[in-house]
């Protein structure tokens, strides 16, 4: 059967599928408690539905919880406990910030005027580093989906302009233009605590593993790691792209024109940045606390002010601060279409999570892999878990992958007495970084559907940034943890 024909028919496979593993892995003897072998048929389960896709993501993850509910593995009130987790009001408050910014084209007026500077026009790597480096910033805020979406018609447009003028090498320099952007924007996600639901989906388990991480301290950790990938990606494209050449004025009067077609600065715009820098300075202050030593301040920061109300605040007031007559910076119609597949997602996902840990799964996973890894092995362990995160997320969504086996390899870390905080961190990066196929990410899928790169050449480079990204996640996780 070929692939597309496997694609057609996953929803079938999936719902043919899923059952029997959950059989298998049931009537297969294992030395569990009821509870956490039921837990483990689940788990196996809900990791087919997601793979295959039979329902969206996050009613899998609920359904995988009422299941245990029904089985008697957990009562209704603890069950659904993480609907109420202080991430997901984290996620709802980030989410109306970004989209603010959308709606009211903040994004794109952020990128017209960085890539109208002339530093960016002189040079075809130099207009590769402007179109992703604006990638690169904005999805540290704004989904990466969206910044894609909005960066593709501008990259489109100066290809397109090159085509009427019959440039030479043309297809190279069109192709890694279009990566670039896809490329900077999934790096550029996992900067930031809120760039992406997998940082936050990792951060609410680490919470629960009892390492509260703040805003400020996963940006010092992850910039490191974000701005090296980014550097090694437009090393290796500049290698690529050196016998390509245009006409600096040309493009600057393409960007000009689309810079003169922005309206004059609205009121949404203003309220939507005031809100914006509040919101990240009170994410960072508490971290800024902690640097200069002022515990106490610290303490009644993270106490009254964490990130979750930070976000809510955020979200109230464009709500309250006035665009227009009689309607607010967003409105009821913006509330409605937040991602909440996302938000359900990690409820659920969190849930599931707590299952495995509590029913004593997770440590019966740990306890056997801990048995043929040597501590010798440790640094190869590492970088094991890292790449084939990286892969695993190629044909997977990386926000279930994350659900599916940070609690796992939680237990695994514990069982071989590993500081679990930077190699659970690692795989949450990790979960960022996959750029070969065009399933891998919603950037990837929107410039392929562009229909100008290949699927050889993405794959191709893909690989190669697949690998130098897991290389650069592993020095950085040892070098942490040492």
């Amino acid at each position: 059967m070929s692939l597309s024909k496997l694609s057609y028919y996953r929803k079938e496979i999936g719902l043919i599928l899923a059952p029997l593993v959950a059989a298998i892995i049931y009537i297969t003897p294992m030395d569990l408690s009821r509870d956490a072998h039921i837990v483990f048929a689940i788990m196996g389960f809900c990791l087919v539905f997601w793979l295959t896709e039979v329902i969206p993501l996050s009613m899998t993850a609920l359904l995988g919880v009422t299941v245990a509910v029904i089985l008697g593995v957990v009562n209704i009130k603890q069950a659904f406990l993480s609907l109420g987790h202080p991430v997901i009001l984290l996620f709802i408050g980030s989410f109306l910030i970004a989209q603010a910014m959308t709606k009211h084209g903040l994004d794109r007026r952020f990128a017209l005027n960085l890539l109208s500077k002339d530093f960016f026009i002189k040079s075809p790597i130099r207009l590769i580093a402007g179109f992703s480096l604006i990638a690169f910033l904005l999805s540290m805020w704004v989904s990466n989906t969206a910044t894609t979406a909005m960066l593709l018609p501008l990259v489109l447009g100066i290809i397109n302009m090159f085509k009427t003028k019959k440039i030479k090498n043309l297809n190279g320099f069109a192709v890694f233009a279009l990566l670039s952007v896809a490329y900077a924007a999934s790096i550029g996600g996992a900067t930031t605590l809120i760039g992406t639901p997998t940082n936050l989906i990792g951060a609410g388990f680490l919470k629960e593993a009892g390492y509260d991480v703040d805003f400020l301290k996963w940006f010092l950790l992850t910039a490191p790691i974000t701005i090296l990938s980014y550097l090694a990606m437009l090393i290796y494209i500049k290698f690529h792209i050196r016998n390509f050449s245009f006409e600096p004025e040309k493009i600057k009067q393409l960007i000009y024109s689309e810079k003169k077609t922005l309206p004059r600065v609205s009121l949404g715009e203003k309220n939507t940045i005031f809100v914006f820098f509040l919101a990240a300075f009170l994410w960072i202050l508490p971290g800024l606390a902690n640097l200069l030593g002022n515990q106490e301040l610290y303490k009644f920061l993270k106490a009254h002010i964490p990130e979750a109300v930070v976000a809510l605040i955020a979200g109230f007031l464009l709500f309250l601060l006035p665009a227009r007559k009689g309607e607010g910076t967003l409105t009821a119609r913006d509330l409605r279409e937040l991602d909440w597949d996302t938000i359900l997602l990690f409820g659920g996902g969190i849930a599931l999570g707590k299952l495995i840990i509590k029913t004593g799964l997770a440590a019966y996973i740990g306890k056997h892999v801990a048995a043929v890894v040597s501590p010798e092995m440790t640094v190869l362990f590492i970088f094991i878990l890292i790449i084939s995160m990286i892969f695993l997320t190629e044909i997977s969504s990386n926000t279930a992958t994350v659900i599916t086996f940070a609690p796992i390899l939680i237990g695994i870390l514990k069982e071989m007495n590993i500081d679990l905080f930077y190699p659970i961190f690692g795989i949450i990066i990790a979960a960022s970084y996959a750029f070969m196929l065009p399933i891998a990410t919603p950037p990837n899928a929107i410039i392929y559907g562009s229909r100008v790169i290949p699927i050889n050449k993405m794959v191709k480079v893909g690989f190669f940034m697949n690998i130098i990204g897991s290389v650069i996640i592993t020095i950085f996780i040892l070098m942490y943890m040492k």
